[in-house]
């Protein structure tokens, strides 16, 4: 059996619109790159075609991940196929807007420069709005999924809301800033409204690619974290899955479910600790004092708690019992 044909085979009972839409957009991914290439401009100070590729790679990895969640649900399939279709919708239409705005070498979010800026992003707002009502229904209906492997059912469980945490951190980016807010008492208008820069205007320097500020806080960092918690956790128990074939103790599913549960612990702590610094004005590359103690403990608390699981015996069901 080939490699196509056995990825075919497992994937078949997945979500086939949200499957083929990652698919596209791994495509569209590759097409990014190239257009960053040969298109060298740059709009507020980021390469003007990587907000594309970012919504791009956020896409594939997005929806492959709710293409594989879907292929889990017992019952209301039928329903959630058809929420699924709307997220692939509703993200279409944003990103076409995105590719318009970048086409036009405008800001697709917080732009209030014209009238038609101010309409294309309050649009882009009500589908975001859309989108995470949707979301909130297709993972409530994962929280009641059961799988056979209670690892990778809490780690769907865990990941999904962490996605949805992920999402709502986009509204702290949505009010004015301090000089905006300024210029609106002032003047009534504003050309930006709202950021993802705290402390600073935006477009500032930043990491290569991802553009998250190198001098301010960034609130598009917990917000990406906590967007792709959906896909971390899964392929954690992914791999403690893999690795039971060749060290015996994870065999035991009980032990590969407190991991799961502790490192979705520690991967919510680190998302409180990075809006906590963004939301500081603290760059991510020039965390201060609070901020390495802070995660020192966490670091240190998750590392304490993994391994007090690996060393408590397999006979204990405690965890197993309480997560039935």
């Amino acid at each position: 059996m080939t490699i196509l044909t056995d990825l075919r085979e497992r994937t078949r009972t997945w979500h086939r619109g949200s499957y083929r839409f990652a698919q596209a957009f791994a495509v569209i991914t590759v097409l990014c790159v190239l257009a960053m290439l040969i298109d060298q401009r740059t709009l507020n100070g980021a390469p003007l075609w990587a907000k594309p590729f970012k919504f791009a790679v956020s896409a594939v990895l997005y929806f492959f991940t709710w293409s594989w969640l879907f292929s889990l649900l017992p019952k209301f399939r039928r329903t959630a196929g058809w929420l699924t279709n709307v997220l692939v919708v509703i993200f279409g239409a944003e990103y076409a807007l995105v590719i318009f705005q970048a086409a036009r070498v405008r800001a697709s979010h917080f732009n209030n420069a014209t009238p038609l800026d101010n309409t294309i992003f309050q649009v882009m707002g009500g589908m975001i709005a859309a989108l995470w009502v949707v979301n909130l229904v297709l993972t409530i209906a994962v929280m009641f999924t059961r799988l056979p492997d209670r690892a990778t059912g809490w780690a769907a469980r865990i990941g999904a809301i962490l996605g949805m945490i992920g999402i709502s951190l986009a509204t702290l980016m949505s009010s004015p800033t301090p000089d905006q807010q300024a210029l609106l008492d002032a003047t009534g208008q504003s050309a930006m409204i709202g950021a993802h820069t705290v402390g600073l205007p935006d477009g500032g320097p930043g990491l290569p690619i991802l553009g998250w500020s190198t001098v301010g806080g960034d609130l598009r960092i917990p917000h990406f974290l906590g967007l792709h918690g959906l896909q971390a956790l899964p392929l954690l128990a992914l791999v403690l899955g893999v690795l039971a074939a060749r060290y015996p103790r994870l065999r035991d599913d009980v032990l590969r479910l407190r991991l799961v549960v502790i490192a979705g612990v520690g991967y919510a702590g680190l998302l409180a600790l990075l809006t906590w610094q963004a939301l500081r004005g603290q760059s991510i590359v020039a965390p201060d004092s609070q901020t390495l103690t802070a995660f020192a403990l966490l670091i240190a608390g998750v590392a304490f708690s993994g391994l007090i699981a690996i060393g408590r015996p397999a006979k204990d069901r405690e965890l197993e019992d309480s997560l039935r």
